[in-house]
């Protein structure tokens, strides 16, 4: 069974989506043993405990350095045996160092079809507000394994999205989330905790 931690900044929309798996039994061979997140208000905690999931907060402003911070959350990660970390709306970059010592075994879920709309700047309402002012007709949702670039690990699994013409950047993340995200993550974490999904460098292999 593999411990899975969630890394959350806000209202945990696909922290619920993995919550709703794991109790619909769709996340084989893994559970959700800690939710840490990085603000004390973020609802994703009020999530967690509903779902009598273990939660932990880690502010980056409580750390004098990036790496002290990187420091205590890999040393909460060792210390919950966890085998994968989930960035679900994670607002913190990661210093490189942390990425190296966990290669393999954090994966993101990111709210654009990568390359597209990515990399550093690019979360939230604003990876929408990008796609809506560039005109593009297709959007969708990317999970990646986290690699020391930003959004630039290898591509798990990706999904297309319609942008329809009166779509606003609230409508299409919606969209994205209700079509793409909340379908993706809960599948690639499945697959990982089963022993379907590895990487190996820039690519992906499955069993």
């Amino acid at each position: 069974m593999t411990n899975i931690a969630v890394l959350v900044s806000g209202g945990g929309t696909n922290l619920q989506a993995l919550i709703d798996a794991q109790q619909a039994g769709q996340i084989e061979e893994g559970r959700i043993a800690l939710v840490i997140s990085s603000t004390p208000r973020a609802y994703a905690l009020e999530r967690a405990a509903k779902a009598g999931i273990p939660t932990a907060v880690l502010q980056r402003s409580a750390f004098p350095t990036p790496q002290a911070y990187a420091e205590a959350l890999d040393a909460l990660l060792r210390e919950r045996a966890i085998g994968l970390v989930v960035l679900a709306g994670f607002l913190t970059v990661l210093p490189a160092r942390f990425c190296r010592a966990w290669e393999g075994r954090i994966i993101n879920v990111h709210p654009s079809l990568i390359p597209a709309f990515c990399g550093e700047g690019y979360y939230g309402l604003r990876v929408h507000e990008a796609a809506l002012a560039k005109g593009v007709k297709v959007t969708g949702a990317t999970v990646h394994f986290v690699s020391e670039v930003v959004d630039g690990g290898a591509i798990i699994a990706q999904q297309a999205v319609p942008v329809e013409p009166d779509d606003t950047p609230e409508t299409l993340q919606r969209r994205v989330m209700e079509q793409a995200e909340w379908k993706l993550l809960p599948q690639a974490v499945s697959d990982f905790c089963a022993g379907r999904l590895s990487v190996q460098g820039a690519r992906v292999m499955r069993k």
